[in-house]
């Protein structure tokens, strides 16, 4: 009796801790809001874009080009993180029906998405390093020396969070792949084969 009460609470405590994955989903949704808002955002920037394109300087025009660039690469970021997220820890997405279905869809594990993710900041972090080199006369050597540490920061973040996972995969295949026989085995079969 004690045991089947046991038995029963933890089935229950189970499917409740289970289903407790679906709390993540208004995140999900939330950044989708997200994306929406950086919609916004780039039309504007767009639009301010175009209208001083004949009288906006070089270095303005690239720079405007830039802020559209990094908002575009943000916005990538946020639909790796949106879908990926969802498929790794709510619910897999039926995709049989959408031919346009892009294949890393469904295929990056939470390994891979902190990669992307990662490496999605590292170039984010390059273009406004870009920007204020770009702006090199309004922005003083401290905020350049910061950008610059930051960055360096961000990529060898990236760096040993890549080669931990490359050491943690090469040794996952070491452990599961059959010990290799030893040469002096290989001799004495060889030797018998010939008797």
């Amino acid at each position: 009796m004690l045991d089947h009460t046991r038995e029963t609470i933890e089935s229950v405590l189970e499917k409740v801790l289970f289903a407790s994955r679906w709390l993540l989903a208004p995140f999900y949704l939330g950044l989708a809001v997200g994306i929406g808002i950086l919609l916004i955002k780039f039309m504007q920037e767009l639009f301010h874009l175009a209208l001083n394109a004949f009288v906006a300087s070089e270095a303005d025009s690239i720079l405007g080009v830039l802020t559209l660039v990094d908002l575009a690469l943000t916005g990538s970021l946020l639909l790796i993180v949106i879908f990926s997220g969802y498929e790794n820890f709510v619910s897999k997405i039926d995709h049989t029906s959408h031919r346009d279905w892009p294949e890393w869809m469904g295929t990056i594990d939470f390994t891979a998405l902190k990669i992307k993710l990662l490496g999605s900041i590292v170039a984010i972090s390059a273009i406004q390093l870009l920007k204020q080199f770009m702006a090199v006369r309004s922005a003083s050597d401290r905020e350049l020396t910061w950008y610059v540490v930051i960055h360096v920061v961000f990529v060898a973040s990236s760096v040993l969070l890549a080669l931990s996972d490359r050491l943690s995969v090469d040794a996952k295949l070491a452990s599961a792949a059959p010990a290799a026989p030893s040469p002096s085995m290989d001799n004495q079969a060889t030797a018998k084969d010939k008797a």
